[in-house]
């Protein structure tokens, strides 16, 4: 999986194994036998080779010696290589006899025969011909990183020459995505076109011509204290160089390939199916992203199902707070309050979220034993991205020298609305992916590689169930924040229906926003990058619905057995990382 390192391999579990109880498990041998052994190898092996394939992984987490690499993932040879590792480590797991090993264990060889299936699976699919879009692709996660706010270190001279050296990669990776969607032109594996409108002037950004105010050029402009005068100049010389002959130019090229070129071979339909082998493509999507046996037929009427229950407790709030109107209406209402709109300055923003942490701390005990000790902050979303982009958490490093971060977009303060700070904060920050993620890093009862896992049902599954706990940690006091919880879940509601209807139903990015904008209160323009954002990353908003539902139903089936506590359900939930939704039913119940 090189998905977009954006929401890249976020992980969770609770922190400091002395505190955690065990799982219960049925009776297995302790892991002292020669089987558990050779199976403690191939863990260490994939764990350590695996890096070399997806090095970003490395680097976001602050694993050293891996900062100057970037391979070229649309290379014939990187795919062949690929598949020759997860094939051979799935020959190695075949090799061991999975019932003698102790139950953690057992979960190990799980998920990481789950890894080797499904990344073999994706490798069937011609991803490499469409390599670019305007959510989650290269071109944003090298901006990214390039702003030295990032995974990437800029701490010293090494850290810049490695810094030198994944640009060098990058400007090859460019050559390579141009030639392969110049055989998705001419093989039918193209870009909706709105997708590649919304996709130019992000590179058009990046194709300004002032080298020394340029993005890739800002690293230079904060090198540390300590760095001699010589090493300085040298660097700046050569990021200058790199930059203008070799960033610059390719940067120049895929602006005019994209609208000269692309954006008349990109097609007029929405969905993923509409390409080559394209309903196989997103089955194969449905699997990835929820981690469960589901067809687009049972999600969408799931979705339908779970909207029609949300609106009913929408009227209920509607109705408290007075409003005669009916409840599309109210959404209009909630869209263009102003009283929702206090903001002049994007620091108020980031102020605002600051203040829900402090209001709803002194209740985090009630539901949590533990906290993690990765530090936490709240910024706002970088501006060049930030028209385009979401709220989302960065994990922060493993050593704890880089907090996590809850990243805020605020394109438009005037016209920023609170109604779901709030939960916004449960999901994105505490206790959501803040938790989960950091608290898995730091747990030492994992194999490596399960400290770095990512499945999309579970981590966002949890941050959706965690909205949940609102009225417990002392939020949603305020209907309309209330309010703004039930728009976030009925969003997520929402996007079990538009994606199986845009993917697998034939439905228009129009048809899309029109569902949406008559069951959701956000707005259209944020509507709008929500759809298209679906568009480029097919089944990967059906995790969140999908996963929250799962941990909702193992807590109300835990709740009725004697002696429940919430805090040791918690911990159930937490304990084994990041797991397909399957695993995680078999370990709870």
């Amino acid at each position: 999986m090189y998905k977009g390192v954006i929401f890249l391999f976020l992980v969770l579990i609770l922190a400091n194994c002395k505190e955690q109880a065990e799982v219960p498990v049925a009776d297995a041998p302790e892991d002292n036998s020669q089987i558990a052994k050779d199976f403690d190898e191939v863990l260490e092996t994939y764990y350590n080779e695996r890096f070399k394939f997806f090095p970003f992984e490395a680097t976001s987490v602050g694993i050293e010696g891996f900062n100057d690499q970037l391979p070229n993932t649309l290379s014939v040879e990187y795919r062949n290589d690929v598949k020759a590792f997860f094939t051979k480590t799935k020959e190695k797991l075949a090799s061991i006899d999975k019932s003698k090993l102790s139950a953690n264990a057992q979960t190990s060889y799980d998920v990481l025969n789950w890894e080797c299936d499904i990344a073999l699976s994706e490798l069937n699919f011609r991803t490499d011909l469409m390599p670019l879009n305007q959510f989650e692709s290269l071109h944003l996660i090298m901006a990214t990183q390039a702003s030295g706010e990032s995974a990437q270190p800029f701490k010293n001279k090494e850290d810049y020459e490695n810094w030198h050296k994944r640009l060098d990669a990058y400007a090859t990776w460019l050559d390579t995505a141009k030639v392969r969607m110049m055989e998705g032109i001419d093989s039918g594996y193209v870009l909706p076109k709105a997708l590649t409108l919304k996709m130019i002037p992000q590179f058009e950004q990046m194709a300004q011509q002032d080298v020394e105010k340029h993005l890739f050029f800002k690293p230079i402009l904060n090198t540390p204290a300590d760095m001699s005068s010589e090493d300085s100049s040298a660097l700046a010389l050569s990021y200058g160089l790199i930059i203008k002959d070799k960033l610059l130019p390719r940067f120049l090229d895929m602006v005019e390939f994209l609208k000269n070129d692309y954006l008349n071979a990109s097609r007029e339909t929405s969905g993923i199916s509409e390409i080559p082998n394209g309903a196989a493509y997103y089955q194969h999507q449905i699997k990835e992203f929820t981690t469960m046996q589901m067809t687009a037929e049972e999600i969408h009427q799931l979705g339908l199902n779970e909207v029609a229950r949300l609106r009913k407790e929408m009227e209920t709030v509607k109705s408290q707070v007075g409003f005669k109107g009916n409840l599309n209406q109210f959404f209009v209402h909630v869209r263009n309050n102003k009283k929702l709109m206090p903001f002049t300055e994007p620091e108020q923003v980031v102020e605002n979220f600051n203040k829900i942490h402090e209001k709803m701390k002194p209740n985090l005990d009630k539901l949590f034993d533990l906290k993690p000790k990765i530090p936490f902050e709240v910024r706002r979303t970088e501006a060049f991205r930030e028209a385009s982009a979401a709220a989302e958490y960065q994990q922060g490093a493993i050593d704890g020298s880089r907090p996590g971060v809850f990243y805020v977009p605020i394109p438009n303060v005037k016209k920023y609305n609170t109604l779901s700070d709030e939960d916004l904060f449960l999901h994105e920050a505490i206790p959501g992916h803040h938790y989960q993620i950091s608290l898995q890093m730091e747990n030492d009862s994992l194999p490596a590689f399960r400290k770095l896992l990512w499945y999309s049902a579970y981590g966002e599954g949890w941050a959706l169930y965690t909205e949940s706990l609102g009225k417990e940690l002392g939020l949603y006091t305020d209907p309309y924040q209330y309010f703004g919880m039930l728009s976030a879940e009925i969003h997520r509601a929402i996007r079990l229906v538009v994606d199986t209807g845009i993917h697998a139903k034939g439905w228009s990015r129009e048809k899309a926003i029109k569902y949406s904008l008559e069951n959701e209160a956000k707005s259209e323009e944020e509507i709008i990058s929500e759809i298209e954002r679906y568009m480029a990353w097919p089944g990967q908003a059906l995790s969140y619905k999908i996963g929250q539902l799962k941990i909702i139903e193992l807590r109300n089936k835990k709740s009725k057995m004697p002696g429940f506590d919430i805090k040791q359900f918690h911990n159930a939930v937490l304990q084994p990382g990041c797991i397909p939704l399957s695993v995680l039913e078999d370990i709870i119940l």
